[in-house]
């Protein structure tokens, strides 16, 4: 329930960093919101990187759909595919 919670607030920080892209804010506040997309591709990049490096080697890769989810969702989706792949005993 919270997993998808957070995966709806990332829709919406998405939607909002690239409204700024699409139609610029007021001055001052353009450039917080540019560093802002900035710094969140960067980061949700690098945990789509770190997922597929730390993979083992026999293990199943991960598809195209799931390398999106991890880009958009972030550690929303870590944490769903954890749960899926990982199930508690």
């Amino acid at each position: 329930m919270l997993i998808n919670a957070g995966r709806l607030l990332m829709v919406f920080v998405w939607a909002f960093l690239l409204l700024n892209v699409i139609h610029p804010f007021p001055k001052p506040l353009t450039y917080f919101v540019n560093v802002a997309l900035f710094f969140m591709t960067i980061m949700h990049g690098l945990q789509l990187v770190l997922m597929r490096t730390t993979q083992p080697q026999g293990s199943a890769k991960l598809s195209g759909l799931t390398q999106a989810k991890i880009f958009f969702f972030g550690v929303f989706e870590l944490l769903a595919w954890q749960k899926k792949n990982f199930p508690k005993r």
